[in-house]
């Protein structure tokens, strides 16, 4: 059996799997000590199927930690940027255009060297090694050890950042290194950016991941334990520990995933209606639609891959309002409070899932408490509600044709009637746990990005060269070999750039490998 668990900025999910059907689920509140939050969450599971933690084979777990944690600056190191670059690029340094306050927080020294690559994998100076041992030596005074290195095209080849990273450990050698070219894309500032987000982070990643073992191990679970990626994907915790960026917006990518497997819907617009947000995505083959822009992130500009997703204020909680214009709904929310201060359930505050109750939509606390409501001014709510869940459906559209929606979350009891745009309105049994299961069925996935010069060795050499990497990678990140397939291909030739040259971006995606008991 499986276990897949999501951990919430509001409720901790468990789900339970036996082969391809959900055996039990549960939510439970969030604590502050997240290995309390799982561990009541996965009890709960255990005691209600009967199972024996033996029985767990694989534990899958989502986490919305880390985005929570830039968002609030929290918890973030002071990070030691060395950028690649001169003598280009030394117009714009790294941390600009962040917020003065993570600024503060995040910066911990910069340097620029000569080195880097063209497009084209031409080099556009020698790597000064020199200048990377002195930065590493004036960082390690400073008392710095979480580092980012960042190099011009560093995705065509990688090989500067690599031998500065060699350098930096020499000199510092509990040194965290995040390289860029293990994370984001071609552009130099979005990718730096990412990386840097990443080296603060580190520290946390490791008390995260150390909690998630705390939790198991206090189950007496020994089944090994993976991380979910923004990609719908796993990740082994060494990896998390690594890389925690990845795992940014995993939370939606996990509900949709888990859409697609309960609905049994593989293409449609998914909306994950929670207790504050909905989350509007498009699955395309049973996976999130990938974002084809720069991605704001905490108020950083980022290119690693993220889900195309799509939030609005309009959840469980959301509250209910008048004014002289009518009725308004949210987009503020009585959150993780809803069973405390909604009407239906003794509270004072007008809420959507009071307005849900009145409807007959569901059946919730006390539907008395909300009998005095006049039925046009429920009416007109839940046209409110179907109109702002239209809205952001149109948005994320490509085409004028109607497509299926699939609802999920813990607030999709809101949502009772057909919503326009849409052919039909599905949802499924376990809708409240998606993302659980989501994290339960991911897969091990793997990606690269790199340009290729058509000219010099052709198409076909470059496309199987391509996947054979790809294949690899998955393969490297804990796949079974016989599983692996690839999910998508993107050609994107680049203008003005000679012989021909090529980016290929390539995905692969298999089941996990089973790997024995986890180490205690």
């Amino acid at each position: 059996m499986r276990l897949g668990v999501d951990v919430g900025g509001t409720n901790t999910d468990a789900v339970l799997m036996a082969g391809v059907h959900v055996k039990c689920s549960q939510k439970t509140p969030t604590t502050s000590d997240i290995s309390d939050g799982i561990v009541a969450a996965v009890r709960a599971v255990l005691d209600d199927s009967r199972a024996a933690a033996s029985s767990i084979e694989t534990v899958m777990i989502g986490t919305t930690h880390f985005t929570n944690a830039l968002v609030e600056r929290r918890g973030l190191l002071p990070v030691g940027v060395i950028r690649i670059a001169l003598p280009a690029s030394s117009g714009v340094e790294p941390f600009a255009g962040w917020p003065r306050d993570l600024v503060a927080a995040v910066r911990g020294g910069v340097r620029l060297v000569r080195g880097g690559f063209h497009v084209d994998g031409r080099a556009n100076a020698a790597l000064d090694e020199l200048a990377v041992r002195d930065a590493a030596r004036d960082f390690k005074a400073s008392g710095l050890r979480s580092i980012a290195i960042s190099g011009m095209f560093a995705p065509v080849n990688n090989a500067m950042e690599r031998r500065a990273a060699e350098i930096v450990r020499e000199e510092i050698p509990d040194a965290a290194v995040t390289c860029s070219y293990e994370i984001g894309s071609l552009g130099l500032l979005e990718r730096e950016n990412a990386a840097t987000m990443n080296a603060c982070l580190r520290a946390l990643a490791t008390d995260v991941v150390a909690s998630f073992a705390k939790a198991l191990n206090d189950l007496d679970i020994a089944a090994p334990f993976f991380i979910s990626q923004n990609d719908g994907t796993l990740m082994t915790a060494d990896k998390a520990e690594q890389f925690p960026v990845l795992t940014f917006a995993s939370g939606p990518t996990n509900s949709m995933r888990g859409a697609a497997y309960l609905s049994g819907v593989a293409d449609a617009l998914v909306a994950d209606i929670g207790g504050t947000t909905t989350d509007i995505g498009m699955l395309v083959s049973g996976f999130p639609r990938e974002s084809s822009v720069v991605v704001d992130i905490g108020g950083v500009r980022t290119n690693f891959r993220m889900p195309d997703i799509l939030a609005i204020g309009l959840g469980g909680g959301s509250l209910v309002t008048a004014d002289e214009s009518g009725w308004i709904i949210g987009p503020r929310s009585v959150g993780y409070r809803l069973t405390r201060e909604a009407r239906v359930f003794g509270g004072k505050t007008l809420t959507t899932s009071d307005i849900a109750v009145a409807a007959g939509f569901v059946d919730m606390g006390d539907k008395q408490l909300v009998a005095d409501l006049q039925a046009n001014d429920v009416e007109h709510c839940v046209a409110t509600v179907r109109s702002m869940v239209a809205d952001g459906i149109d948005r994320m559209k490509t085409s004028a044709a109607d497509v299926p929606l699939v609802l999920v979350g813990g607030g999709a009891v809101i949502i009772d009637a057909h919503v326009p745009g849409t052919s039909n309105v599905i949802v499924p049994d376990n809708a409240s746990v998606a993302n659980a299961v989501g994290a339960s069925i991911a897969q091990v996935g793997a990606e690269i990005d790199t340009v290729y010069s058509y000219d010099a060795i052709g198409r076909e050499t470059a496309m199987e060269a391509a996947q054979e990497a790809a294949r690899q990678a998955a393969i490297d990140a804990g796949a079974n070999a016989a599983t692996i397939t690839i999910t998508s291909i993107d050609e994107i030739p680049l203008a003005y750039v000679p012989g021909g040259s090529v980016r290929l971006r390539v995905k692969a995606a298999g089941d996990l490998q089973t790997r024995g008991a986890r180490p205690n």
